[in-house]
């Protein structure tokens, strides 16, 4: 069995294992090719045993790969007040950094 982890980035938590290839928040100085680690671990789980950080795992670490960095695609907010004619329309593109989980270790 895989190992199982709960890494937190960006405000966020996410359930990886190897080789998993996930989206997270735009990570400063990540390109694309490069690796990076993540040493935020909150739950590991190895098949045989569970260990939970208080509220980090000292020692352990997730390391990845960045796949790409981009834009997700347009969230649109629209503000309407009937019988007032007014009309907001706004849009937002969030950025993302797409990582492939290469590693846990422990």
């Amino acid at each position: 069995m895989a190992k199982i982890s709960v890494i937190e980035t960006g405000g966020k938590q996410y359930v990886v294992s190897e080789d998993d290839a996930l989206s997270v928040e735009k990570l400063d100085g990540a390109e694309a090719g490069g690796k990076i680690t993540f040493d935020k671990v909150l739950l590991l789980d190895d098949g045989k045993s569970v260990q939970v950080g208080t509220p980090y795992i000292e020692g352990a670490k997730v390391s990845a790969e960045v796949v790409e960095s981009g834009r997700a695609k347009k969230v649109r907010i629209i503000r309407f007040r009937a019988k007032s004619r007014h009309l907001k329309r706004k849009g937002h593109r969030q950025p993302y950094t797409k990582v492939k989980i290469a590693k846990v270790y422990v």
